[in-house]
């Protein structure tokens, strides 16, 4: 007996335009309550994609199904747009000089969202009686998604909903879209250019790259076993290792020492370990140091090429010796 169908389902989606693909045969799907993230550099694809889910931008070929509907395009409906989808982009809009209460009261045609409930998961509620053009821009942001929350939709896709917001209001925003699906039971899809958003917030990331889905699996997965270069850089620092170096590396981690041609050896900074005393590691020599507070960064010279490394230990000297190790199973081949 055939399965339940997905209940988001993107099926080879593509978009052409003048002549190349912004999207090339993209699929996967989602689960009800399950967080997703896309990530990918500039140009990728990710923003294409999330509107075309909404049904914002007609593709050229594939297809998308909601509950198992079909999600039209621009084209193929009067007004834009899918029941239950609701999209929040970069580029969002507020009517100026209307009080908060005002722009929400109005957009409350549905009245299918407690608006006590939603002011409180989106930390608004002291906001209540200021006027938009006196808001911050991540306050602006937050009533712009209690306006888009109280349409009741199912599915909420957030276009670099951190983008360009201090640390303040990156941290609220981050409770408030944790308690969408806690609170309301609002399944979110969501891209950010900053790893540590989409890291520690889903359930599975995929990694676009020239509108290639190129990877997709838990972020302990995209993080430490990277499919290639691109998708390592993009989620933080890394040691790319070949010749010698990577054949000690490989020793020591337990990574199998033979590899491939033309495949290197991938080393978090932090998956190697420093000592000022011979721990069974490589011999080396500290070339830089770099304090951040909760850690250093120290660059050391082992076998002929250089490395960083991340550590909590003491502090090490440049030009000091010392012995680098790395953790089992710490090195990747990619």
């Amino acid at each position: 007996m055939a399965g339940a169908p997905s209940w988001l389902s993107v099926s080879r989606v593509s978009l052409q335009e003048k002549g190349a693909f912004a999207l090339h045969e993209v699929s996967f799907t989602q689960r009800q309550f399950q967080k997703l993230a896309i990530a990918g550099e500039t140009g990728a694809g990710k923003s294409t994609l999330l509107q075309i889910i909404a049904g914002l931008i007609q593709r050229s070929s594939g297809e998308v199904r909601f509950e198992g509907n079909r999600v039209k395009g621009p084209t193929e409906q009067l007004m834009p747009g899918h029941d239950g989808i609701a999209y929040l982009s970069q580029h969002f809009e507020l009517p100026k000089f209307l009080r908060v209460e005002q722009v929400l009261r109005y957009a409350n045609r549905f009245g299918a969202l407690d608006v006590p409930t939603l002011f409180e998961v989106c930390r608004i509620s002291h906001l209540a009686t200021r006027q938009t053009n006196q808001l911050s821009g991540g306050e602006k942001q937050r009533i712009a998604l209690a306006r888009l929350l109280l349409t009741a939709p199912k599915l909420l896709l957030l276009d670099e909903p951190f983008s360009n917001l201090d640390r303040v209001h990156k941290a609220i925003l981050k409770a408030v879209i944790q308690d969408i699906g806690d609170k309301l039971g609002i399944t979110c899809l969501l891209i950010s250019h900053d790893p540590t958003d989409t890291l520690s917030w889903a359930e599975e990331i995929m990694v676009l790259k020239a509108g290639h889905l190129i990877q997709q699996g838990p972020p302990s997965q995209i993080y430490h076993q990277p499919v290639d270069e691109y998708t390592a850089g993009l989620f933080g620092d890394y040691n790319l290792l070949d010749g010698p170096a990577a054949k000690a590396f490989a020793k020591l981690s337990g990574t199998k020492a033979s590899r491939p041609a033309g495949k290197r050896l991938l080393i978090r900074p932090e998956k190697l370990r420093l000592s000022a005393t011979d721990n069974g590691g490589l011999p080396g020599t500290v070339a830089a140091t770099r304090f951040f507070g909760s850690y250093s960064e120290v660059d050391v010279r082992v076998l002929g090429t250089q490395v960083l490394v991340r550590t909590t230990e003491a502090d090490f000297a440049v030009g000091a010796p010392v012995y680098v190790s790395v953790a089992a199973a710490g090195a990747w081949v990619v």
